[in-house]
C-alpha cells in the first residue's frame, strides 16, 4: 500500500504563493494539488517532492506547522511597489551570492589581500559633491569619460572593468543560477551590493537594459561607499529611502556632471542621453532638478516613458559561454 500524506492547506497555499504562482492559476494546471487542498486526496511522498521542486521549496518546509517566516538578509526597495513583498527568484539570488562572497573572503584573507578601504568611507552626511569626486577618483574617470565610449554596453563593459579592478565582484544574470525558466524579473530587481571590506559584491539583472545596467553599478558602488548592503527593484524614479535618493543622486551626478550637461542642453532629451549612455529618464530627471523643464513636462515624459519601460527591458538571447562567465563575476 502507498503511503500518503496530509499536509495543511495553509502550508501548500504559502508554498504555492512563495513560489510566485498565483494560487487559482497554479490549481488549474495541477489538479492533484487542487484534490489536495480540498481534502479529497493525499499526496504520497514522490508527488510532494515533485511538488516542492515544482514550487521552488526545500522538501522538509512542507512538514512545517505554519509557514516559515522568511525574510531578505538585505534590505530591499521596489519604487512604487511594496517593499515587503517575497520574491523567491531575487531571494534566492542574494542567498546564493553571499554564499559565493563568504568563500571569496576566506580565500582572500587566507591569502593575505588587502581590505578595499573605500568600502564604508562615506555616509549620508558626506557632501554629494565629494562623493561623487570619489567615486570618479577610485574609477580613474574624468567627467567626459562617457563621450569615448561607442556604445551604452562599451560603457557598461568599461565601468565593471574598471570596478573589478579596484576589488569589486560584478556578477551579472538575468535568470536564477542558469536556470533559463526562472528569470529574474527587473521589477523585483534590478540589482543588489553585498558589503565587504575583502570582497564587495555587485548584482545586476541582466535582463535590464544597458543603461539601467549602468546605472545601477554605479548607483550600487554608491552603496558599498556607504557601507551599506541594499538592493532595488521597480520604478527607477520612486525610491523614498534616505540611502537610495543619495546613491540616485551619486549616480546621476556621476553619470551626467552638472557642468557638462548644462554645455550639452538644447531640450533634445534623446540626443543627450545618446551622448552620456543613459536612459532618456536620467536626462530628463536632472533637466527637472535643475529647472530646465517644468513638473509638468518632465510628467508627461516619464509616463510616455514609463509606458515603453517593458519593451525597453525585454531580455534577449545571446551567447551561452559569455553569459555564463557574466553570471560568475568573471
Amino acid at each position: 500500500m502507498i503511503e500518503r500524506i496530509e499536509i495543511p492547506r495553509r502550508i501548500l497555499e504559502w508554498a504555492i504563493t512563495r513560489g510566485g504562482y498565483d494560487i487559482d492559476d497554479f490549481l488549474v494546471s495541477n489538479q492533484k494539488v487542487s484534490e489536495w487542498m480540498d481534502g479529497t486526496n493525499q499526496p504520497t511522498i514522490k508527488q510532494l517532492e515533485a511538488f516542492s521542486n515544482r514550487v521552488h521549496l526545500p522538501f522538509g518546509y512542507l512538514f512545517l506547522e505554519n509557514p516559515a517566516v522568511e525574510q531578505f538578509p538585505i534590505p530591499f526597495f521596489r519604487g512604487g511597489a511594496n517593499d515587503g513583498h517575497f520574491d523567491i527568484n531575487t531571494y534566492e539570488t542574494i542567498l546564493t551570492l553571499q554564499y559565493r562572497q563568504n568563500w571569496l573572503v576566506d580565500y582572500l584573507s587566507d591569502n593575505l589581500f588587502d581590505e578595499c578601504s573605500y568600502v564604508g568611507s562615506v555616509n549620508y552626511r558626506t557632501p554629494l559633491e565629494r562623493i561623487v569626486d570619489q567615486v570618479r577618483s577610485l574609477l580613474d574617470f574624468p567627467l567626459t569619460w562617457a563621450y569615448s565610449q561607442r556604445t551604452q554596453e562599451d560603457a557598461v563593459n568599461h565601468v565593471t572593468e574598471r570596478l573589478e579592478e579596484i576589488g569589486v565582484t560584478v556578477v551579472f544574470n538575468g535568470i536564477v543560477g542558469n536556470n533559463t525558466h526562472r528569470k529574474i524579473n527587473v521589477e523585483e530587481c534590478r540589482g543588489f551590493s553585498l558589503v565587504d571590506t575583502i570582497a564587495p559584491f555587485i548584482f545586476v539583472n541582466a535582463a535590464d537594459s544597458k543603461t539601467a545596467q549602468l546605472f545601477t553599478l554605479i548607483h550600487e558602488f554608491a552603496h558599498l561607499l556607504l557601507g551599506y548592503s541594499s538592493g532595488f527593484g521597480g520604478d527607477l524614479d520612486s525610491q523614498q529611502n534616505v540611502n537610495e535618493r543619495l546613491c540616485d543622486r551619486v549616480a546621476a551626478e556621476f553619470l551626467v556632471p552638472k557642468e557638462e550637461f548644462l554645455k550639452q542642453w538644447n531640450n533634445d532629451i534623446d540626443r543627450i542621453a545618446k551622448r552620456f549612455k543613459v536612459s532618456p529618464i536620467v536626462i530628463a530627471r536632472r533637466a527637472r532638478d535643475l529647472d530646465l523643464i517644468t513638473r509638468q513636462e518632465f510628467n508627461n515624459f516619464y509616463e510616455e516613458y514609463v509606458s515603453h519601460l517593458h519593451e525597453i527591458n525585454r531580455l534577449r538571447g545571446g551567447n551561452y559561454y559569455f553569459n555564463t562567465k557574466k553570471r560568475l563575476g568573471y
